[in-house]
């Protein structure tokens, strides 16, 4: 079944779409507040189509992600008590554990490594909150974090460039269903043990 190949082809169009700078802007700031696709999605192919754009795209990326961190900090400064269901609800509470015992255990630092992190940025964002980290510490911390993250996305998507758009175009379905595969292989092989 080819399923890759034509989302890979739709976000190709969608990376040279006029608004697609506005996009990626607004992926990346709800993304550190509750939108579950990390903003790498739109970032990968944006920098393979324009390769000149891409350090632009970069901090367009960090700038909305930074500010969208500042409404999840302060939804767990404020609102923790509104929306700890909503964390249970959507699956994300073992994740909020340990995001919480880390900070308990890192302080300000694992902010710094959640920008690298495969747990979901906005659990850190909201943890922020609810353990009071000082402000600008979390605001310096996330901003240096998610900068070196996109820098390095985008830069090296546009290495590669328009030359590996085809190369990956040509081996999408085989990526695609090999991710898949590897997913679920990791997903079993957690519940096995835990």
């Amino acid at each position: 079944m080819k399923l890759f190949g034509t989302i890979y082809d739709k976000t190709m169009q969608w990376a040279t779409h006029k608004y697609a700078s506005a996009w990626l802007a607004f992926v990346s700031f709800i993304e550190a507040i509750f939108f579950p696709i990390p903003p790498d999605v739109m970032l990968i192919p944006m920098s393979m189509s324009k390769p000149h754009n891409a350090m632009r795209y970069a901090i367009y990326t960090t700038t909305a992600s930074v500010l969208g961190g500042i409404i999840g900090y302060a939804i767990g400064y404020f609102a923790f008590d509104w929306v700890k269901d909503i964390i249970t609800d959507w699956g994300m509470q073992a994740n909020f554990d340990k995001a919480m015992h880390w900070f308990e255990t890192w302080g300000v630092a694992i902010v710094f490594l959640a920008g690298f992190s495969p747990i979901p940025y906005k659990i850190f964002t909201i943890c922020a909150g609810v353990m009071q980290m000082a402000f600008l510490p979390f605001i310096v911390t996330a901003a240096i974090s998610r900068f070196a993250r996109f820098v390095l996305v985008a830069k090296l998507s546009a290495w590669g460039g328009e030359k590996y758009a085809d190369k990956i175009r040509r081996s999408i379905e085989l990526i695609g269903w090999g991710t898949v595969v590897i997913a679920i292989v990791a997903y079993l092989i957690y519940q096995l043990f835990h």
